[in-house]
């Protein structure tokens, strides 16, 4: 028979090697949790990059300064508007920016010089002529009269040749061949940077 001794001896080793049996499955238990933690916090810290405002966003789309020609009041000559837009990739990029910005119109008592339906479709620019295709609806919507035309093109080519280098001369082209927008300008050529259009300040006579 077995001795109380030697039982008492087994089963505080049983106890032992059950305490072992714990230890060893809470620790994997335990692993296993922090491994999922681990895991959990990096695919949530790559989420919240994406949010916005969030460490890890992209920057806000770098912005540049640029000059605007609006109508003034009377629609006769063209007046300049410094505006906040954001900065192209390059120069044709930088082209559509002004002319979305022409299109929004201005922001102060000016004249606006491009209808507001108007659709940019393109700009390419080749040997400093900028080539500038609208849709139809520059034409559908234009009001029309040689004041108002010569505001447009001017407008329109004035704030390309000021604000970007590569630009000397602007093209206008339009859906269907447009040769003008209502009858009063040749809009078959380039046309270059007009100062005589522009209204005159104190600070440039």
């Amino acid at each position: 028979m077995t001795s109380k001794k030697k039982r008492k001896t087994e089963d505080i080793r049983a106890k032992r090697r059950k305490k072992k049996t714990r230890f060893f499955f809470l620790s994997i238990i335990v692993l296993a949790g922090i491994g999922f933690l681990a895991v959990l916090f990096f695919t949530l810290s790559d989420y919240i990059d994406l949010i916005p405002g969030k460490a890890g966003t992209p920057k806000k789309k770098e912005r540049r300064q640029v000059v605007l020609y609006f109508s003034d009041a009377n629609e006769r000559f063209l007046v300049t508007e410094k505006r906040l837009i954001p900065k192209g990739a390059g120069p044709e990029a930088q082209a559509e920016e002004v002319i979305k910005a022409l299109i929004e119109g201005p922001k102060t008592d000016l004249v606006g010089t491009l209808p507001e339906e108007t659709r940019l479709e393109s700009v390419s620019i080749e040997n400093g002529t900028a080539s500038v295709r609208f849709d139809g609806s520059l034409v559908e919507q234009h009001p029309g009269g040689s004041a108002s035309e010569a505001a447009t093109v001017f407008s329109l080519t004035n704030s390309l040749v000021s604000n970007i280098p590569e630009i000397k001369r602007v093209r206008i082209l339009v859906e269907g061949e447009a040769e003008t927008l209502k009858g009063h300008i040749d809009i078959r050529t380039p046309f270059a940077f007009n100062r005589e259009i522009v209204a005159r300040t104190p600070s440039s006579e």
